[in-house]
């Protein structure tokens, strides 16, 4: 007896897309089988969902949640934590995010992931993970710990390679602690996930700018520039060969980026890129239009060449997954800042990244559901080490299953979301939407109604494939 049957849906699998039903026990997926092959008599309950497309639920990689930021008062404050977060997720049909874990000042590792699970456990309705994130100095004490935690379940390491803004000291690792990082990494089978920016250039624009009176947000590109990410990702690509480290480059922005890992790629190198939606579908004239702060996230906006190219690298290879950077607070917040100095990163995203990735890769371009679900769920799961537990509709899977009706055709609207109190996404044309989700077996979404509870999320440990290592796997 199963607990629930899926019928006859658009199901996609690693295998192919096929109208199929799916049979959950408990947690799991017992089965995937031909339309009609299960009587319903065989499972507690039934949901048709003929017509509608089954897919597994979408993996974030990237987000940050109750993160400190300034305040108007020139105060510290938070952003929203993961419990309004993933309930957006979740109604978008995101039921993985993996956030981070940041040693902020000079203590264990093991503290650092302590008191991030003091904001998490128990906080979740999803289930998540965390990247370790290592800033400034990195002291000898700090790369004996990160050997036992690499092969203890935090597999991935964040770096940035840039302190951003000017307020930001110490937030840049020297290059001298990346290659012993990376030295780590490497020998316990980790990967090494990074913010790639040219710091010289990055810092000598503000000057420049700032000395010219050019500081409106407007200018942004020009400060996080095409040439900073073409110095920074060779940079540290070059590197990462030299120690052989398997390499995750996070929210790639320009088309100076996209060459450098694809290059990387036909050599052999075990790199991989993410890119965020609003790199793909905003570019550095968005910051233009009213509260144009809300599009921007850290690197700038590029240009609409850039865009070209990272579209390219979905087809490629050469971006392996869309993600949002996800920082989630109010419109004060996002704009209270208006000079290139002072402006906030990150957006509320999550909730409509995988209705709005539908549109714009199936709709408009074309892509097949396989790829689609390949760049919004499964390669991030492989990459992350969380594969075939998620990012899969396959017997033995976690039931992680968003089901979109591809009869929507609507707008994004405000009213109809759950993170903030704005979206860069407000008006956005979508041609489905999620309208159940299921983690682990649970509904946790179904028709507008949320069932989830805040104890439903689990931390998730995880293991780099060999495979993913080795060489350009996806």
């Amino acid at each position: 007896m199963f607990d629930l049957l899926l019928r006859g849906g658009t199901v996609v699998t690693p295998h192919g897309v096929n109208v199929s039903d799916v049979a959950v026990s408990g947690e799991i997926i017992a089965a995937v089988a031909n339309s009609g092959t299960i009587a319903d008599d065989q499972a507690a309950r039934v949901i048709d969902v003929s017509g509608k497309i089954v897919m597994p639920g979408g993996v974030d990689p990237h987000v940050h949640c109750k993160w400190h930021m300034p305040l108007p008062d020139g105060g510290v404050g938070y952003t929203e934590g993961p419990e309004v977060v993933s309930r957006a997720a979740l109604y978008g049909g995101t039921t993985t995010l993996i956030d981070f874990a940041a040693r902020m000042e000079e203590i264990p590792i093991r503290e650092v992931i302590a008191q991030r699970d003091e904001d998490w456990v128990g906080n979740c309705y999803c289930d998540y993970a965390y990247h370790l994130m290592l800033l400034g100095d990195i002291e000898p004490p700090v790369l004996d710990e990160l050997k036992d935690l690499l092969v203890d379940g935090y597999p991935t390491v964040k770096i940035f390679t840039t302190n951003i803004t000017p307020s930001r000291s110490g937030r840049m690792v020297h290059f001298g602690d990346i290659w012993e990082v990376f030295k780590v990494i490497s020998r316990a089978g980790g990967l090494g996930v990074i913010h790639a920016e040219d710091n010289d250039i990055v810092m000598h624009m503000y000057e420049k700018l700032i000395r010219e009176g050019r500081v409106s947000f407007h200018n942004l590109a020009e400060v996080h520039n095409t040439l900073s990410e073409d110095l920074s990702f060779r940079r540290v690509i070059r590197l990462a060969e030299a120690e052989q480290t398997p390499l995750y480059m996070m929210h790639v922005s320009a088309g100076t980026g996209v060459k450098a890992i694809r290059e990387a790629r036909s050599k052999g190198q075990p790199i991989y890129g993410e890119t965020l939606h609003q790199y793909m579908l905003y570019n550095s004239e968005d910051y233009k239009r009213p509260n144009g702060q809300i599009y921007h996230t850290y690197p700038s906006l590029k240009s609409p060449e850039d865009q070209a190219e990272l579209w390219a690298g979905t087809l490629d290879g050469s971006i392996n997954a869309v993600a949002t950077d996800e920082i989630c607070c109010s419109l004060q917040l996002k704009t209270v800042g208006d000079r290139i100095d002072d402006t906030t990163g990150g957006n509320a995203g999550v909730e409509p990244r995988v209705a709005v990735m539908y549109q714009e890769m199936v709709t408009v371009r074309g892509y097949s559901l396989s790829r689609f679900v390949d760049l919004v769920s499964t390669n991030a799961a492989k990459i992350m080490g969380l594969y075939p537990r998620k990012g899969a509709i396959a017997a033995g899977s976690d039931a992680d299953i968003a089901v979109l009706d591809p009869t929507v055709k609507k707008k994004v609207r405000l009213e109809d979301l759950h993170e903030a109190d704005y979206s860069p996404w407000d008006g956005h044309d979508v041609t489905a939407w999620p309208v159940i989700t299921l983690l682990r077996g649970k509904v946790m979404v179904e028709n507008g109604k949320f069932l989830g509870e805040l104890a439903d999320g689990k931390y998730l440990k995880r293991e780099i494939p060999v495979e993913i290592r080795s060489g350009p796997k996806l």
